[in-house]
């Protein structure tokens, strides 16, 4: 068994000390559970906890939030089950996932729904985590209610669209450069292009009503025009942002009922992200749901795992996964 290695922070992927190594042999304790990582996504915050952009990040450890794999070591009716999971503790506060083995609570394994492969499951975690829970926290969308998804093209808003269409909302997405919507939907979407009047696309759309729930997935650059198409009553879910303040109306946010609902993934640890990811399984096993693709040409293994992070960094659109055996 080979590990991920990070030894110190680095200002740069060049400079990173990203290294595979033997992997100890891990031992369960409790109610823990042993599985063999089969496939890891790489995601931002998992280069960006590399860099050092997470203070609470310990180190050494080996990196890595998502996971999918089979159950090796544990209670005997788990014992080679295929399971998936991530956590905002894995790869952060405790060793990860970029490694042929990992050790955890088994409230957070989560059942491999039909047709889906271990490589997809690898790569569902962190995006369609924050999604349900920005959801769950918000409100889950009503069928009849109006979604707006601003950052639609993104791997969160991707995951909130699907969400949303699955619930029977109405949903428009913001996409840039006049982009179409590149994710999958049960349910047709609309878009609207960033440089448009969002708002007002929206409320000609609803004769007048607006969006119930803005999942604003980028933060500042979206803040007003999401305010703007906001309903009576609406809320707005917040993941990410550029500019940490922000202009605020305070008198047309209680005249309009409006609620803002943050969240931050990387406080949930694995048995709690468990739990949000196991009330989206009947959704995949539906079809109304889907995972992302993960082609090929996106999938390396562990020895080009610098590869993999820097392909994140630079933004690469596609999901990025790591092979870990």
């Amino acid at each position: 068994m080979s590990r991920l290695r990070l030894s110190q922070k680095a200002d740069s992927i060049d400079a990173l000390d990203l290294h595979v190594e033997p992997q100890p042999e891990l031992s369960r304790g409790g109610d823990d559970v042993l599985v063999d990582v089969h496939f890891a996504a790489v995601n931002p915050s998992d280069v960006k906890a590399a860099l050092g952009a997470m203070g609470h990040a310990v180190w050494p450890r080996t990196p890595g939030r998502d996971w999918a794999g089979v159950v090796r070591d544990g209670p005997a009716e788990l014992v080679g089950q295929s399971v998936f999971g991530s956590g905002g503790d894995l790869g952060i506060t405790r060793d990860g996932s970029h490694a042929g083995q990992l050790v955890v609570p088994r409230g957070a394994l989560v059942p491999l729904p039909p047709g889906m492969t271990l490589r997809e499951a690898g790569a569902v975690g962190v995006p369609f985590v924050t999604a349900e829970e920005g959801f769950r926290r918000a409100g889950l969308p009503r069928a009849g209610e109006v979604v707006l998804v601003m950052g639609g093209n993104g791997k969160v808003g991707q995951a909130a669209t699907q969400i949303a269409a699955m619930h029977g909302a109405t949903v428009f997405v913001v996409t840039r450069h006049h982009e179409p919507y590149a994710g999958y939907s049960c349910a047709p979407v609309r878009t609207i292009d960033a440089d448009d009047d969002v708002q007002a696309v929206v409320r000609a759309a609803t004769d007048g009503h607006g969006a119930d729930i803005v999942f604003n997935t980028v933060g500042s650059p979206y803040f007003a025009a999401a305010n703007d198409a906001m309903a009576k009553g609406g809320r707005q879910i917040l993941i990410s942002t550029i500019d940490r303040s922000v202009p605020f109306n305070i008198f047309a946010f209680y005249r309009g009922r409006h609620m803002f609902v943050g969240i931050d993934s990387l406080a949930l640890d694995s048995a709690a992200t468990g739990a949000v990811l196991r009330e989206l399984v009947p959704g995949f096993a539906s079809g109304e749901l889907k995972p992302f693709e993960v082609r090929d040409a996106a999938c390396f293994p562990l020895d080009q795992a610098k590869a993999a992070y820097r392909a994140v960094l630079e933004g690469a659109d596609e999901r990025i996964v790591l092979r870990t055996r």
